[in-house]
């Protein structure tokens, strides 16, 4: 695909979030995720770190629907609507601990589309990329069931792809995936993990 076609991809799918009530254009990496690995179901519990402007929370609140609950987590309250089963809460996941999300806990799914602020050079954004992807693990190891999913957005590194290896013992499967609504220019990846085996003496 040539960088004009990819660029023209990228307007299709801003103009279709558009037209479908979401925010912005990354609700289609979800929803190709979604198709392919059945994340979502009514009834879950979905915890989703970085949620603003909130298109991962309200595709995941249309999918759990009212017998489940979505809690969004950002620096910036998305402007939606608040429901019953979803509603939004102001914090900084690097600065709190996840016991501020425990009493709705434990959930089914953690969903991490984080993204740091980027400088422009490679190396430190990927480094700034990696710490919020820790952080996200930290926030998911312990408020995650067992059988439970994670799904993290990281930029391509070394480092990045020991992190997703590392995680191979904490799950069924782990696997680093790039949806087609990715933008071409992006160095953004997601990495997967299916199946939450909690260690000895937790959940």
């Amino acid at each position: 695909m040539t960088i004009k076609d990819r660029s023209r991809l990228d307007d299709h799918y801003s103009r279709q979030a558009r037209k479908e009530g979401y925010p912005a254009r990354s609700i289609y990496k979800l929803e190709e995720l979604d198709r392919k690995y059945h994340l979502f179901r009514l009834g879950l519990r979905v915890l989703d770190l970085g949620c603003a402007p909130g298109s991962w929370s309200l595709y995941a609140a249309r999918k759990v629907g009212a017998g489940g609950l979505v809690l969004g987590l950002d620096l910036q309250l998305p402007a939606l609507k608040i429901e019953p089963y979803l509603f939004f809460k102001s914090v900084d996941i690097l600065a709190v601990s996840p016991e501020f999300a425990a009493t709705q806990a434990p959930f089914d799914i953690v969903l991490s589309d984080l993204a740091p602020a980027t400088s422009g050079r490679k190396e430190v954004d990927q480094a700034r990329s990696l710490v919020l992807v820790q952080a996200a693990w930290g926030w998911a190891r312990a408020l995650l069931k067992p059988g439970g999913c994670f799904l993290y957005k990281i930029f391509q590194s070394p480092e990045g792809e020991n992190f997703c290896k590392n995680l191979k013992e904490n799950f069924n499967k782990v696997e680093l995936l790039k949806p087609r609504a990715t933008r071409g220019r992006s160095m953004e990846i997601f990495g997967l993990g299916v199946g939450f085996k909690p260690e000895r003496g937790q959940g």
